[in-house]
């Protein structure tokens, strides 16, 4: 299926790297510095479609990968230098925070500002979210001195009609952003400066700060558009070119995720019932939960007199 927006390249760059992960995942630390390089590398290569299209589609963490594996951490890594990149095409020093414990992933610096940022990336099976998955209070802990934060999140898995995030995030000045709004900030540093991005993006920050902290998602997300939309009567065409793109991702992720659920049933009626026992106790992780329980030993707190 062609799209309007969302290039085959786009889709197929996605698909890559989904993979890519996959093969790579094993070492965490040196697999990241991998991501990192490559990532760095493809976007000088291939210019601003890249980066603008892991923007697009990265908010998607794949079916594919099982929870909790290192697959899925190594994703999440991903994010984190995509977000860095975007921040760096609009002009600002980034760098991926190398330290994992008690610390945002991405700090940036600009001439007049200086911010901490994290990605946030969803699959589309989870229904569950809470406030507690957005870190908005942990991002606030995690400024250590500088002025603002950010969370970049999937817009389509953000509240949207009443949430606590949103009160947090006016009270505690971090920003709730979307991958949308940073493809908008990229494209708009292209098309004229990255000085005007940059300036837009603090804009963008001080809105939140001077936001009367409420649950209402309609007035955050009013007022946080209108400060990009108004900013600069050239970002309207870009503008509207992401709110298409933004549906496209959702089709796009929606595709991916059905298609590898129909897979993986036909492999589950497929399975022999030996297979099926043990495709079972390896989910189970009966082993390693064992392997936990025969650990636990007593303490010997109550002999502490």
């Amino acid at each position: 299926m062609t799209y309007q927006i969302i290039t085959d390249y786009q889709i197929e760059k996605r698909n890559y790297w989904i993979q890519e992960i996959n093969r790579l995942s094993g070492n965490f630390g040196v697999d990241s510095a991998k991501v990192e390089a490559e990532l760095k590398e493809e976007i000088e290569s291939d210019g601003i479609e890249s980066i603008v299209g892991h923007l697009r589609l990265c908010g998607a963490i794949p079916e594919s990968y099982g929870h909790d594996t290192s697959e899925e951490k190594l994703y999440s890594k991903y994010t984190d230098v995509v977000i860095h990149e975007a921040f760096s095409a609009i002009g600002l020093q980034s760098k991926v925070i190398k330290k994992r414990a008690n610390t945002a992933d991405v700090e940036c610096v600009a001439a007049d500002y200086s911010f901490v940022a994290d990605a946030k990336a969803f699959r589309l099976s989870r229904t569950a979210k809470n406030q507690k998955d957005f870190k908005v209070q942990a991002m606030d802990n995690w400024k250590h001195g500088r002025p603002y934060a950010m969370v970049v999140c999937p817009v389509y898995q953000l509240p949207c009609k009443k949430s606590q995030i949103y009160e947090q995030a006016a009270s505690r000045c971090v920003c709730l952003g979307t991958y949308s709004h940073l493809a908008v900030l990229v494209r708009y540093a292209q098309a004229t400066c990255p000085g005007n991005a940059e300036e837009l993006l603090h804009r963008i920050f001080i809105s939140v700060k001077n936001m009367t902290p409420a649950e209402e998602a309609h007035a955050y997300w009013r007022t946080l558009n209108k400060t990009v939309t108004e900013y600069d009567p050239t970002i309207s065409d870009i503008w509207r070119e992401e709110i298409i793109a933004s549906a496209e991702s959702v089709e796009i992720s929606r595709k991916e995720a059905l298609s590898y659920f129909s897979s993986e049933e036909g492999r589950f009626m497929r399975l022999s019932k030996e297979d099926a026992i043990a495709e079972i106790l390896k989910s189970s992780n009966l082993d390693g939960k064992r392997k936990t329980a025969q650990g636990v030993k007593d303490n010997r707190l109550l002999s502490v007199i």
